[in-house]
């Protein structure tokens, strides 16, 4: 038997000119809780799904056929078969090893899979690098949903062992819900409903009543209408910051604008501490932020590096107020061509759980750079990263044989196995 996996090959918003550019605003009323690791992330999603009555919107990076895996498929498969619309969003290199025996099971229960941009190997190696579907979000019955950077895989839990990932996501309910349904259904393809009449089903009191105190505003980057969001969003905190910043990053190589709000808020006296990886997935990405490390501590800025296992963390917080969690790296496939989506916090006790565990971890886990560092060619340093940071962020225009992404559906044929 064969069962079609639909393939989506596009980093556009769908063609409805009504949802095509779609922008979010602060929702009020919301209840956000902090999600730390697998251990707490986990058990929280697979007990909404298994309560799903309706529909699941699941999106995410990697999927793994680990324990983690498996436990989300069986669970996937038991609510579609008791009638819940279940849509799946898989990113076409990061789940591009799943077997069609794991993703027939999924069809052949009724779950609609759905591959974004999915290539097949070259010479044993896979090419479709750049403009990644990032996300990892999850919308059940459109009463609560999860966000962060936790990807549906065992090394996200501590039984793993050293390479375990240290990882944050949210979950919301409350009012901000219905805009992370709406973008989740918008950007699956499915069909959604103007903005005037989503907003009259936003506001039934039955289903959107406030459940807290919490402000959430729903952020996102594509390559068409939102290129600079989340960079924006973290700008514009730095810039406003008076007492505290902390950003734990785990990809960390942002441009020069970032780069100079960082450094100016700690020259105007604010407290500003970055957690970088010390004990890295990718030696890459450690090299890369250490290239940047002189031109911040001469202005004050403490920096931390998490030792005790990979940090795969994308989080901040400034101030007592506001606060980030989602999927967005501070780097350039971040910043310029992944997808991704993240969500602002506004709520005093959420930045302040927040504060708690960053402080943890980087007063137990971490070594501190010393402040008194002697500078090692910084400004060519800072130039170095400069050309490279302009180079990776143009990189899709500069070369033309990068696929240009147009929206389409593309049907995919896979045989069927037993599980």
């Amino acid at each position: 038997m064969n069962m079609a996996v639909e393939h989506i090959a596009t980093d556009q918003p769908p063609d409805d000119a009504k949802v095509r550019d779609l922008d979010y605003g602060w929702q009020r009323g919301n209840q956000v809780e902090l999600l730390e690791n697998g251990e707490a992330y986990f058990p929280r999603v697979f007990e909404a799904l298994r309560a799903a009555q309706r529909e699941i919107l699941l999106e995410t990076f990697i999927l793994f056929e680990d324990k983690v895996g498996h436990e989300l498929q069986g669970i996937l498969i038991e609510a579609a078969q008791r009638g819940v619309k279940v849509v799946v969003s898989l990113d076409g290199f990061g789940c591009g090893e799943l077997s069609p025996g794991f993703l027939g099971a999924l069809a052949e229960a009724g779950v609609t899979v759905q591959m974004f941009d999915p290539a097949s190997k070259t010479l044993g190696f896979r090419t479709n690098w750049f403009r990644r579907l990032h996300r990892k979000i999850v919308v059940v019955d459109a009463a609560v949903a999860f966000i962060g950077g936790i990807n549906f895989s065992a090394d996200h839990l501590g039984d793993f062992g050293p390479e375990a990932k240290q990882d944050y996501a949210v979950q919301v309910t409350g009012p901000a819900v219905a805009d992370v349904h709406h973008f989740a259904l918008a950007q699956s393809g499915r069909q959604v409903r103007t903005r005037r009449g989503w907003r009259r089903r936003q506001q039934r009191p039955a289903l959107w009543a406030d459940q807290g105190e919490g402000q959430v505003r729903l952020i996102y980057r594509d390559n068409v209408h939102h290129r600079d969001d989340i960079e924006e969003a973290y700008i514009h905190a730095l810039s406003k910051a008076q007492q505290r910043v902390v950003i734990a990053n785990a990809y960390f190589f942002p441009g020069y604008r970032l780069l100079r709000e960082i450094r100016n808020a700690a020259r105007r006296g604010v407290h500003v501490q970055l957690i970088m990886q010390g004990q890295p997935d990718v030696l890459l990405a450690k090299l890369a932020a250490r290239m940047l490390y002189d031109y911040l501590l001469k202005d004050g800025v403490v920096i931390h590096e998490y030792c005790q296992r990979p940090l795969h963390g994308k989080v901040a917080l400034v101030d007592d107020e506001w606060s980030t969690v989602g999927s967005s790296n501070l780097d350039p496939l971040s910043l310029s061509l992944n997808l991704e989506a993240n969500v602002l916090i506004r709520d005093r006790e959420f930045n302040q759980q927040l504060y708690e565990r960053l402080e943890i971890l980087a007063h137990t886990h971490c070594q501190t750079m010393p402040e008194n560092r002697k500078p090692r060619l910084w400004l060519w340093r800072l130039t170095v990263g400069f050309l490279v940071f302009h180079v990776m962020r143009h990189f899709p225009a500069m070369t033309g044989w990068l696929p240009a992404h147009k929206p389409r559906l593309k049907p995919f044929e896979g045989p069927v196995h037993d599980l």
